[in-house]
């Protein structure tokens, strides 16, 4: 999980980027960046929930979830 701290600034920078000032190019680079952390954390968390998910049948068996090896497209 992501510091609150972090997620703060992110949000931050959002509603200055809102304002007529705008951001610094520095700025920029550092919403980028904590967008970009903010995003691995995410696919990480929902990817250790998934993890830990199972499926119950109607007969009662129980069966973890499968990784997708292939991507599907459209």
């Amino acid at each position: 999980m992501m510091e609150q701290e972090k997620i703060d600034r992110i949000n931050a920078l959002a509603r200055k980027a809102k304002s007529p000032a705008g951001l610094t190019p520095e700025e920029e680079a550092e919403r980028a960046a904590l967008r970009r952390e903010y995003v691995a954390a995410f696919r990480a968390s929902l990817t250790a929930q998934l993890e830990h998910t199972v499926v119950q049948y109607p007969d009662g068996t129980r069966r973890p979830l499968k990784r997708r090896t292939e991507r599907r497209d459209g």
